[in-house]
């Protein structure tokens, strides 16, 4: 995960000046809607993005072990439902969890792939840099003949 994220030391509109939503640090969401003024020119040291990734990774990790009780995962899956958690939040992520708890893998792929959309100025659009970390998500989940193990934290 945290090679797709990059650490910005400020804030930032993520889709662009005005677009989107408020982010710091390594793609940690401040709140929906973009910067305001104030915010766009306060900076973030290192060591608060660290700390605050690390944190959010761990709240991803109580999410999806909350969520997904009825199956085992692998590590890969394991891992991939924290990133789609990290990025997507607990909501996003809650109809994956359904999918995998309930053993539909496939269907599970198929949901993260098409989270590929967000919301800017009013209007769904599709955001690139997802493409690829939600087909590196759903990847997990397609895998044939995986053998499942309660997963561990990394």
């Amino acid at each position: 995960m945290r090679r797709r994220e990059v650490d910005v030391f400020n804030y930032y509109d993520d889709m662009g000046p005005g677009k989107g939503n408020c982010t710091w640090g390594a793609g940690i969401l401040a709140h929906r809607g973009p910067c305001t003024k104030e915010e766009l020119g306060r900076s973030v040291s290192q060591a608060e993005v660290d700390a605050e990734f690390a944190r959010k990774v761990a709240q991803a990790e109580r999410i999806v072990r909350i969520n997904v009780t009825s199956q085992a995962l692998t590590q890969g899956q394991f891992d991939a439902l924290v990133s789609l958690t990290f990025n997507a939040g607990q909501r996003g992520a809650s109809g994956t969890f359904d999918l995998v708890d309930s053993g539909d893998m496939k269907g599970a792929a198929a949901n993260i792939a098409k989270m590929i959309k967000v919301t800017v100025n009013g209007k769904k659009v599709v955001a690139r840099g997802l493409i690829s970390r939600r087909t590196e998500e759903a990847a997990p989940f397609l895998e044939a003949n995986q053998t499942a193990a309660p997963a561990t934290t990394k």
